[in-house]
């Protein structure tokens, strides 16, 4: 079957037809809708951001990693477009050199992926990406449950995201010193680099779950790319809930009857409207 589906297959159309009982093109068609259909009834639960019971779990997570209040890692992965119209090719080509649909993620160390925004620019770096995306407009807009850690007896109320160097300086962010020469910042960058691997991971894990999104795309309809994507983002999270080990299930349900982290509190109300995610000076 793989030598039907490859980038270069070996067999005709002619042939193809003959094996599966119908057209090349009518099978796109139909692994589109298939697309579609699986985005449209499971997004709101395999790619939707962390209620409280989540925040809980992964805030207890990141006390024992010495990180109290992180919630994940963010990133970027390019998927090279190989039919990409010609009049496009230069807007999608960067570094690459070749056209590219950029996948921004959030993942927590469970590789769960709790934000997924695909179809930007492969001309674009991480900063241009995070300006398009969607992934502070529920914290903007006071749609996010209310936290509380304390780091070196201050309080903080939200949690944040390990980073690499290029995302501003926002308090959402957390990111590794450049060129430590104390010993502390160089302890801190190893442990901040070496936990933010969990995305990168991430990302190795679902291409090799999921050959379409590892070689180039052989689409030429932008939607139905980023349909595909976000499909193989779900049967990822559906594999990651299905393989989660029972201690962690029985975990979540203590979580559900209010037993908090030691250094953290999650409640269910918005925090406070029209907030912006920008940083300390």
């Amino acid at each position: 079957m793989q030598d039907y589906f490859i980038q270069r297959s070996v067999f005709s159309d002619k042939q193809f037809r003959t094996r599966y009982r119908m057209s090349y093109d009518v099978f796109n068609r139909i692994f589109a809708d298939l697309c579609q259909g699986i985005v449209a009834i499971y997004s709101r639960e395999y790619l939707r951001a962390p209620n409280a019971v989540d925040l809980r779990r992964l805030l207890a997570k990141a006390d024992k990693g010495d990180f109290p209040g992180m919630i994940g890692s963010i990133d970027c992965m390019h998927w090279q477009w190989k039919y990409c119209p010609s009049g496009w090719a230069g807007e999608y080509s960067g570094r690459k050199y070749f056209p590219t649909i950029i996948l921004e993620v959030v993942a927590s160390y469970d590789i769960w992926i709790w934000h997924a925004f695909f179809g930007v620019s492969g001309a674009c770096n991480d900063l241009n990406v995070l300006a398009q995306s969607p992934l502070f407009d529920k914290l903007t807009g006071g749609h996010v449950p209310q936290v509380l850690y304390q780091v070196n007896k201050i309080d903080y109320n939200l949690c944040y995201y390990l980073a690499d160097g290029i995302y501003p300086k926002w308090t959402t962010f957390m990111k590794s010193i450049p060129r430590p020469t104390l010993e502390k910042y160089i302890l801190f960058s190893k442990c901040q680099e070496g936990y933010r691997k969990d995305v990168e991971r991430c990302f190795g894990i679902l291409q090799s779950r999921f050959g379409i999104v590892r070689g180039a795309t052989r689409g030429w309809n932008k939607e139905d790319l980023r349909s595909i994507m976000l499909t193989c983002v779900i049967l990822h999270n559906m594999i990651v809930e299905d393989e989660r080990p029972d201690d962690e299930l029985e975990s979540d349900e203590e979580n559900e009857d209010n037993m908090m982290p030691k250094k953290a509190s999650v409640w269910e109300r918005p925090i406070i409207e029209n907030f912006e995610p920008i940083g300390r000076d």
